[in-house]
């Protein structure tokens, strides 16, 4: 018999190339927003004695989701490129760098997403108006120069500032807006805490790649003032997301808003598994526990404005 080790590795197939490529960790990020923004709405909606709009609901989650997807292929085609993802990298496979997709098929497909992105963002214009084509046009501009262009935001301590704008401010009050035509101070104290959340996921990203980042020349913030300083952002974002919660219930929520609260033994137990992490291998299923802790957020706190 052959020895197994000699074996030939099987290529995976086209659906999991892709699949895996799109970094289905990272996507609770873009629906999370979605799903808050319209909890919101429908409640405010509801006191107005108005319907929500389904098809809009919809049109923003997809355009959220493509705009995630686009944005992870366009980070896999630019750190390759600019040396980021290397053999000595450790974590989720890139498909780039490890040779299942080549770099002109990878940048096509980040095209054909964000084109996608921007038709679908293009619907939402007969609820929102005029004004969505610009926050539209600047998240598709924005998810390119993440990691490319001249100056691209994630290698200049950036990535952290567009993740919390971007699926957290814009997402979660632009979701809102097309429903109601305005925007309260409770979607904003509410698209703060999911965008420090969403935030958290690539904390902990860039804090496992910490190493391979300063090599490439990737100045994250994990880089620029270090693992300590990441660690008390990662938990001041925590706690700040956990208090949203008790401001709403002041401004007249009922206490079952309050929900997300409980999630508070899990997110301390998730500091410390920062704090305790001595190898880059111990943070990839923090990276997608990160992922769910958003993802159970956003699901209890839209719960608790429904009720």
């Amino acid at each position: 018999m052959r020895d197994s080790k000699s074996m030939p590795t099987a290529k995976p197939s086209f659906f999991k190339i892709w699949f895996g490529a799109a970094r289905p960790r990272t996507l609770p990020a873009a629906v999370a927003p979605v799903l808050v923004g319209t909890a919101l709405a429908w409640h405010d909606l509801w006191l107005e004695k108005r319907t929500l709009s389904w098809p809009a609901a919809l049109a923003c989650l997809g355009f959220a989701l493509l705009v995630q997807i686009g944005t992870n292929f366009a980070n896999d085609y630019y750190d390759f490129i600019k040396g980021a993802d290397t053999k000595e990298r450790v974590g989720p496979r890139r498909a780039v760098a490890a040779g299942l997709v080549s770099p002109e098929e990878m940048k096509s497909a980040m095209m054909v997403v964000f084109m996608l992105a921007f038709i679908v963002g293009l619907s939402l214009l007969k609820y929102g108006g005029w004004p969505l084509l610009v926050v539209g046009i600047s998240s598709i501009v924005c998810g390119v120069i993440y990691t490319g262009g001249p100056y691209p935001l994630g290698y200049n301590g950036l990535g952290d500032v567009f993740v919390f704008i971007f699926f957290g401010l814009v997402a979660v009050c632009a979701t809102f807006f097309v429903q109601t035509g305005y925007v309260t101070q409770e979607a904003v104290l509410c698209a703060v805490g999911v965008g420090l959340l969403a935030t958290n996921i690539l904390v902990v990203n860039n804090y496992r790649d910490v190493e391979t980042d300063r090599l490439a020349g990737k100045r994250t913030l994990v880089v620029r003032f270090g693992k300590r300083f990441a660690r008390l952002q990662f938990g001041i974002s925590l706690f700040v997301a956990l208090t949203i919660p008790v401001h709403l219930m002041r401004m007249g929520f009922k206490p079952v808003v309050l929900l997300p609260v409980a999630l508070a033994p899990l997110a301390w137990r998730h500091v410390q598994r920062l704090a305790a992490a001595e190898k880059p291998e111990e943070l990839i299923t923090l990276l997608g526990d990160t992922g769910k802790l958003l993802a159970l957020y956003a699901i209890l706190l839209s719960a608790g404005v429904l009720v």
